[in-house]
């Protein structure tokens, strides 16, 4: 043995096999996560029928889920750098396995929201500290590795989160019906929490900025004077308060900008960084990303119940159909980073949403054309082009609207297009009482409800597709070529969590 050579089981051997233990505890976590929004999704109608939720209560369901992660993402990965990554996620894994036990015990609908907006906090605790842990673990040549790791992840959740509810549910584990898509999680976050208190190594930022408890207060309340009365809204009669309160949400998003911006003065640690958005290819595509977020959240939803309710199909169909677009999305994805976005730049997210739009419009036709006869085969053209013109937005979309950010700004500007991610989603889901259910009468009878859910299911795909015709124009303001393609640039790796730029490496 030479003397450059490492001895086996040295400690320099035995702290490189920590960080790849710690990797594959802290991405699986991330796993976790993401199988559970989209797992949730397919098992929606069991849970109708066999909890007997309200239409009101299933949007909570989902939107809860989504409105506390929106909410909790940037005080989350804040919270990581002031008193420890290690120490958030293992609190943030923990809470999450104990909310998906309460999701999974439920005992009436309420409870089973309640739980929800639970696991949707403690996820917005966990999932920031990710890729905070990478980045302080892993030196700066290792990290494109890692990042192209999690990319992997992502997609290994979309293709299995569907497919996995689909079976758990289809297999009525124990006579629990929809439970065990909740229940799943306890073994893995309880070996998560295990392995992470041994295995993971704490990091703090070493400047880290103080808490804006008031931002995170006037988010929250803005968002829930305006996702409440849309949700509740149609089983209500659409009451005056619903509108009062809506149209007071936007008083107290403009109070919001007002006091951040004195806060930037006072101390300079705003929830929200204001100066990003004078950034143009910043602000429009948080604005593309929102209203992508919408269109997420309105097609997923109404996907969902127009292959259950409104076409009769099993979880296991339903979950069946799906696994297309989950493909197409993963392939096109990788091919966009790798090959088309260097290359082609703006143009690559462009043609994503004028792809993605009409795959929209081809599952208008075929549902118009094939009504409830429609088979899973048929619906493979549609989706399969969704899936594509999906890909080719979700991953370089993030870097191009951190292009053209300044580096310093670089972890705000992250954690703040989760946030409006979330948000959007959340929106999105909010609007389907607007553009699903509005179109049906409340009261159906049986015969009539499968022609009822496809006709719905077709007016919330003509929104669908005009949202994503209007993102194909928002980006028009994003950079013809993400800065950092250009020869000689670093890249800016796509961050989930809003953490300082000082980070322990």
């Amino acid at each position: 043995m030479t003397s450059t050579e490492t001895p086996l089981n040295s400690p320099a051997d035995k702290a490189d096999r920590r960080r790849w233990i710690a990797l594959a505890i802290v991405m699986t976590a991330a796993f976790m996560d993401l199988v559970d929004v989209t797992i949730v999704n397919i098992a929606i109608p069991s849970i109708q029928r066999e909890a007997g939720a309200s239409y009101g209560q299933i949007q909570w369901i989902t939107a809860g889920y989504a409105l506390a992660f929106a909410a909790g993402l940037i005080t989350g990965g804040r919270l990581g750098d002031i008193h420890g990554r290690k120490r958030l996620f293992l609190i943030g894994i923990g809470g999450f396995t104990l909310a998906s036990a309460l999701c999974g015990f439920a005992v009436n609908p309420d409870m089973l929201v309640a739980s929800r907006i639970l696991q949707g906090g403690m996820a917005a605790l966990m999932v920031p500290q990710v890729l905070s842990i990478v980045h302080a673990t892993f030196p700066a040549h290792e990290r494109g590795k890692v990042f192209g790791l999690f990319g992997a992840v992502v997609g290994l959740g979309a293709v299995s989160g569907p497919l996995l509810g689909a079976l758990l549910t289809e297999w009525n584990l124990f006579g629990l019906e929809w439970r065990p898509i909740f229940l799943i999680n306890l073994p893995v976050g309880i070996a998560g929490l295990i392995l992470g208190r041994r295995y993971i190594t704490e990091s703090k930022a070493p400047h880290a900025l103080k808490l804006d408890l008031v931002g995170v207060a006037l988010v929250t309340l803005g968002l829930l004077m305006l996702l409440y009365p849309l949700i509740r809204g149609r089983e209500l009669g659409w009451p005056m308060w619903g509108y009062v309160s809506m149209a007071g949400a936007l008083v107290v998003f403009a109070a919001l900008v007002a006091y951040e911006k004195r806060k930037t003065v006072r101390d300079g640690s705003p929830l929200v960084e204001l100066s990003l958005f004078k950034v143009k290819s910043f602000a429009a595509g948080i604005a593309v990303q929102t209203v992508f977020g919408i269109a997420l959240g309105i097609f997923f939803l109404v996907w969902t119940f127009y292959m259950q309710i409104g076409l009769g199909w099993s979880e296991l169909r339903a979950g069946l159909t799906g696994v297309p677009f989950s493909i197409a999305v993963s392939m096109a994805a990788g091919l966009s980073v790798q090959k088309l976005t260097p290359r082609f730049g703006r143009k690559v997210l462009q043609a994503g949403a004028l792809i993605m739009a009409l795959g929209v419009v081809i599952y208008i036709w075929e549902s118009e054309r094939y009504g409830l006869a429609i088979a899973p085969w048929q619906m493979a053209l549609p989706l399969v082009v969704m899936g594509v013109g999906m890909g080719l937005i979700v991953a370089p979309l993030t870097d191009a609207i951190l292009s053209e950010v300044p580096r310093e700004h670089s972890g705000s500007a992250s954690g703040l297009i989760s946030t409006v991610q979330q948000m959007g989603n959340a929106l999105g889901l909010g609007l389907v009482s607007v553009v699903f259910f509005g179109t049906m009468s409340d009261h159906l009878p049986r015969a009539e409800v499968g022609a009822a859910f496809v006709d719905a299911f077709q007016n919330a795909l003509i929104w669908v597709a005009a949202v994503m015709t209007a993102i194909f124009l928002l980006m028009f303001a994003l950079p013809k070529r993400p800065a950092q393609h250009e020869e000689g640039a670093e890249p800016t790796p796509a961050v989930a969590a809003d953490k300082e730029p000082e980070l322990v490496g």
